[in-house]
């Protein structure tokens, strides 16, 4: 059911340094999400989204090494359609998502304590709820275990190198607005006195 202890302490490890980026990088401060979701700063994007392609080109190349595993969860599309709402009000409210939650509770922060708590007990109350729900989970369709590339009857490299390029073209677009929102220095002219 588990993976090898040295695969968890592994993973333990790199969960490590990626909480230590997400703090130095800001990611864990309140209005730093807060102004993502007013389109005023872009650090969570850029950091998550080096995070993403970082990740997927690390998996997919420690993967013929026996270094990583995937464990796939299956498709459910009812599930996916709701968790995700609840996913995006619960961090615009909470101003934290799950990853950043944790940073921030490292950080000593009490609204992220509070909120982590809230995490851990809705986690339980929907495994405890599971039988009950698990048939509503369902009604839309249950595509299975299946990934992009096996849908798609292509090579995992194909879907990381689009992502790469995506994400390459999203820093270019992001570089460029942020270049033109930067305030030009003026040279001060020299002042003119009047002799009296």
């Amino acid at each position: 059911m588990f993976d090898p202890l040295w695969k968890l302490a592994l993973g333990l490890v790199t969960g490590m340094i990626f909480g230590l980026l997400l703090q130095k990088g800001r990611v864990a401060k309140f209005h730093v999400i807060v102004n993502q979701f007013l389109f005023r700063d872009w650090t969570v994007v850029k950091i998550m989204g080096t995070a993403v392609v970082v990740g997927a080109v690390g998996i997919y190349a420690l993967l013929p090494t026996d270094a990583v595993s995937l464990h796939i969860k299956p498709l459910v599309w009812f599930g996916v359609v709701v968790g995700g709402i609840a996913f995006g009000v619960g961090m615009a409210i909470f101003g934290y998502c799950p990853g950043t939650s944790v940073a921030a509770c490292g950080e000593g922060r009490r609204d992220a304590m509070v909120g982590v708590i809230g995490m851990l007990l809705g986690a339980g109350l929907y495994v405890l709820l599971y039988p009950q729900l698990s048939g509503l989970l369902n009604s839309w369709g249950d595509a299975g275990k299946i990934t992009l590339p096996e849908w798609s009857s292509t090579t995992p490299w194909l879907w990381v190198g689009g992502l790469c390029l995506l994400a390459a073209g999203a820093f270019a677009v992001l570089m460029r607005r942020s270049g033109s929102k930067t305030p030009r220095l003026h040279t001060a002219r020299p002042q003119r006195h009047n002799s009296v």
